[in-house]
């Protein structure tokens, strides 16, 4: 795939976030910067917010109060799908695909959905030439799901699975990805090979928002990590600095830290 085009300044510039359900607030004013072509890895506990900031910054749910602007564009009131016309593009931390449709069709599917009007007709058979179908079989072989291709979703192994939902967050052509949970559930090889794509994304120019419970991934590959508790921002820094920090390590990671880092 093409690298993606250069972006001076911060990608994506969230600025007092908050989302409120009730009197329960979920996000409390938080502030991050992602910037392009980086790993920015969000931890915390579970009940820190972590979920829901991402539903906010891609337009699953509306903020609350705030501001989101993606390459200088507020985009903080745009639905989920407009985000993705911008560039935006999301994996979720439950797998989200078209069970009964093949691998092939999900990625050729995903492909038109920057489209609204292409992706009415995701049903009709390929035609030769096509974008969408060429983004596909592009896809098929950078993933390693070329043998599964014409498999249903629904019968592929949980790491397939996986992969192909990161695939199809790509199919969008996106400038930044976010990435919940992409390695939950996984055995130790898909985990491995999770992690080398993941950071594929970055030398390729993609900038990466993750989630990530496993803090031998976030250490290893991040550029930037945003702790989060209670719906703040506690610490952001370097993998480095986060590693040191007694904040972190009297709020989350503890012996974590300390254990499975070194």
């Amino acid at each position: 795939m093409s690298q993606i085009q250069s972006y001076q300044g911060a990608l994506l510039q969230a600025r007092g976030v908050t989302k409120r359900y009730g009197a329960f607030t979920a996000v409390d004013s938080v502030d991050l910067n992602v910037m392009p072509g980086t790993i920015h890895s969000v931890i915390g506990p579970n009940g820190a917010g972590k979920t829901s900031l991402f539903h906010t910054l891609t337009g699953t749910v509306p903020i609350t109060a705030g501001s989101i602007r993606f390459e200088d564009r507020e985009v903080g009131h745009l639905p989920g799908h407009q985000r993705v016309q911008c560039g935006l593009a999301r994996s979720f931390q439950v797998t989200s695909l078209f069970q009964s449709l093949s691998v092939r069709e999900n990625l050729r599917v995903a492909a038109q959905g920057r489209a609204p009007r292409a992706a009415l007709f995701g049903w009709r058979a390929p035609r030769e030439g096509d974008a969408a179908t060429a983004m596909a079989e592009s896809l098929l072989g950078r993933f390693r799901l070329e043998s599964v291709a014409l498999r249903a979703a629904a019968l592929l192994s949980h790491g397939q699975q996986r992969r192909l939902e990161v695939a199809m967050a790509l199919a969008a052509r996106p400038k930044i990805v976010f990435l919940d949970e992409p390695t939950s559930g996984m055995g130790v090889d898909d985990i491995q090979e999770m992690k080398q794509l993941i950071f594929s994304l970055k030398q390729d120019g993609f900038a990466v928002v993750l989630i990530e419970h496993n803090m031998d991934i976030v250490m290893g590959i991040s550029d930037t990590i945003t702790v989060m508790q209670l719906g703040r921002v506690l610490v952001e820094g370097t993998p480095n600095a986060i590693r040191s920090d007694d904040r972190v390590r009297k709020a989350y990671l503890g012996n974590m830290i300390t254990g499975g880092m070194n």
